[in-house]
């Protein structure tokens, strides 16, 4: 079957500041769907023009969809296009799995697939090939008869040694080179899947499970060799949830990184009780080429620490800034405005723990209730989800009625918190365009033809709240 992979273009902030990044999860599809002798092709919307995809679809006979929660829309405009041409039209991500009532509703999608689909949307292809009944595939919905069908969830898979590297050849990987670390242009890995803290925020946990899977070093190292000697990379984002949530395997892995003589710049996810507990381990990492550490320190208020389940004292996150810094790690410090209890005052208490501890790049975000996690589910219920544009949930706008900031406010918060942080001279030239940026999408013009636009959507359903402005 001749099979065209789409990832839409997103609407949101880190597509307005340059962070484009290969999507994996399509390159993943893809090397399971050729190892069943489907012809794969991806398209990548993010930097290809649109003009494409008409062209594209004129030569396949099923389109794939990533669907994340702010490419939504633009995820059923893609659906609508190929249905014009009479696709099949599949569609997978984050998004997907938890909605896909709404979007099976649009007319728009054949079937969804929940989860993690390497091994889910290959048996779908061959059962939709072969004219079999759907309902033998796990981890999939569909529409029959007026109702929607939700096969039983498909298994995780368990041995991620076993998944075939993802397929980065079908990318145009030249278009990624404006994301990079000290000069050097950055390839994306995944090298363990699941995460068991939980995050209120965070629906990991929900879509790959609790139980942290992680791929073996030898394995990790085999990829490494192919990004290093055959594509050529030098710089790598390790974007698992927590790379360093077992100490041993991320040591073993810079070991061989230095056995090897790899001359390569990376940088990961981890948490700053664990760079605390592991000093050595932070020292390994450095010497085996750790550039940058995200950490996720998310407020400086406790009752807002305990609400988004995030264990962290301030002491440490301190600390673990003053290690990185101690062996020449940079870290990314990223922290969420917009509890609903949030007030001006734990904004400005967060912005000076921000300075106090002091990292290389701080992000603050605006708490953004997506689907499939424990704060949608609980302000859905409460009735507190304001704003149901899903191009707004990009962590860059407030969709959340808060007790005592209302949307406009909390906008003003986040952009005066960057400015704050930013402000002295040695930090502003490396943050003034993603300030610039960040003030250009929450422009008042914008802001007001938002707000009637939430007032139309809202007396569509009388039981929904209005906002008020």
């Amino acid at each position: 079957m001749n099979i065209l992979l789409v990832n839409p273009p997103s609407p949101g902030i880190y597509s307005w500041i340059g962070l484009k990044l290969p999507p994996l999860g399509l390159a993943y599809l893809a090397s399971t769907l050729e190892q069943e002798n489907h012809r794969v092709k991806i398209l990548d919307l993010q930097v290809a023009p649109k003009k494409e995809l008409k062209e594209n679809l004129k030569n396949c006979d099923l389109v794939g969809i990533t669907c994340e929660t702010n490419k939504a829309y633009e995820a059923l405009k893609i659906a609508e296009s190929a249905k014009k041409e009479g696709r099949l039209v599949v569609l997978g991500g984050y998004h997907a799995t938890f909605c896909d009532e709404e979007l099976l509703n649009s007319g728009l999608v054949d079937y969804i697939v929940r989860g993690e689909g390497e091994y889910i949307f290959p048996q779908l292809v061959k059962v939709l090939e072969n004219n079999e009944s759907p309902h033998s595939v796990l981890g999939i919905s569909f529409r029959e008869e007026g109702k929607i069908v939700r096969t039983p969830p498909a298994p995780l898979p368990h041995n991620l040694d076993e998944i075939p590297f993802p397929q980065r050849e079908l990318l145009p990987l030249s278009k990624y080179w404006m994301t990079q670390v000290e000069g050097e242009p950055l390839i994306n890995m995944v090298t363990s899947r699941g995460c068991p803290f939980g995050c209120s925020f965070c629906a990991s946990s929900q879509f790959s499970g609790k139980k942290w899977r992680a791929r073996s070093p030898e394995n990790i190292m085999e990829e490494l060799r192919q990004v290093y000697f055959d594509l050529g990379y030098r710089a790598v984002a390790f974007v698992d949830d927590n790379f360093t949530l077992s100490p041993a395997r991320a040591e073993s892995i810079c070991d061989k990184i230095e056995q090897e003589k790899m001359k390569i710049k990376w940088w990961c996810f981890s948490r700053a009780d664990t760079i605390v507990k592991h000093e050595p381990l932070v020292e390994k990492m450095a010497r085996a080429g750790l550039r940058m550490v995200y950490l996720g320190f998310e407020s400086a208020e406790e009752s807002i620490l305990q609400d988004y389940g995030k264990n962290l004292t301030a002491e440490e996150s301190k600390k673990a800034v003053e290690i990185l810094r101690k062996y020449g790690v940079q870290s990314w410090g990223s922290f969420i405005l917009g509890n609903v209890r949030e007030t001006k005052e734990t904004i400005k208490k967060t912005v000076e723990f921000a300075k106090q501890i002091n990292p290389d790049i701080v992000q603050f975000s605006i708490l953004t209730p997506f689907p499939g996690t424990e704060t949608y589910e609980k302000y859905q219920k409460e009735g507190r989800i304001i704003n149901r544009d899903w191009k707004a949930f990009d962590g860059a706008h407030s969709v959340l009625q808060l007790d005592f900031l209302n949307p406009q406010e909390l906008s003003r918060l986040a952009i005066r918190a960057y400015l704050e942080f930013y402000k002295r001279w040695s930090y502003l030239p490396q943050a003034f365009s993603f300030i610039k940026k960040f003030l250009v999408i929450n422009l008042p013009p914008i802001s007001r033809r938002k707000e009637a636009w939430y007032q139309k959507e809202r007396l569509k359903n009388a039981n929904s709240p209005i906002p008020s402005y």
